[in-house]
């Protein structure tokens, strides 16, 4: 039950990611953990299944004589969504390297023997997400402006903390170059609500029936020169302070 914020603009995109896991799942924070497989990516790194919550490739040159264009900065974020029907465990794999694939250049096709899905991905021109529930994947543009995503539709009216929140982050656009502090400040805001509250971005989503709280939170801007991603872990689950 993770949360995006993201401003689509002319020159690129702009976003505030929280990401809620359960406590007792290992992860490591950003870095390039996967230098051989995916040379240039950094990522969050789920110690488990060795996949990534968020992954971002900065840029990659092409290899000198080497043929076509060289890869182009872009950054995917991955959010779990309710699937359609009941999966057999057995027969799901993890979701790990929808991030990893999408910012290598090889997004997801169906079917995919995974749980459901909202995958974000974001490059210089602009940002789409890919959602699947188990049956179908979708493709959605971004638009241009300020959006809030979670786990279902793009700036969902039925989830409390976008009905709540998304007018508040689209009276604070990111024209300068002080835009994290404007977003921080207001996420830090919302965590005057009690974590459990269904308004809350700062989450603690066990009195809802899941595991999971909210760990840490992402800043980033992707433009054509490159990703500025930065990386900021809660000091204690589902607290801000």
């Amino acid at each position: 039950m993770c949360t995006v914020v993201i401003e689509v603009g002319e020159a690129g995109a702009r976003l505030l990611a929280v990401r809620d896991e359960d406590p007792q799942r290992e992860w490591d924070g950003l870095g390039a953990w996967w230098p051989d497989r995916y040379p240039g990516v950094i990522g969050i790194r789920d110690r488990r299944a060795g996949g990534a919550w968020m992954a971002a490739l900065r840029a990659v040159a092409a290899p000198v004589g080497a043929q076509g264009p060289s890869a182009s900065p872009r950054l995917a974020v991955l959010l779990n969504r309710a699937d359609v029907l009941d999966l057999p465990e057995d027969r799901v794999v993890s979701r790990g390297a929808l991030a990893l694939e999408s910012v290598a250049g090889r997004p997801p096709s169906a079917p995919l023997p995974m749980h459901g899905f909202n995958l974000l991905e974001v490059s210089a021109d602009g940002a789409r997400v890919l959602s699947w529930d188990g049956v179908e994947l979708r493709e959605q543009q971004v638009p241009p402006g300020v959006h809030m995503i979670a786990h279902s539709v793009l700036d969902d009216p039925e989830t409390a903390r976008i009905a709540r929140w998304l007018p508040e982050f689209r009276a604070h656009p990111t024209p300068s170059e002080d835009w994290p502090e404007a977003w921080i400040s207001l996420l830090a805001e919302s965590a005057e609500l009690d974590p459990a509250d269904d308004r809350a971005i700062i989450r603690d989503n066990r009195p809802h029936g899941y595991p999971t709280q909210s760990l840490l939170y992402c800043t980033a801007e992707v433009t054509a020169v490159g990703v500025d991603v930065r990386g900021h872990t809660l000091p204690s689950p589902a607290r801000w302070g």
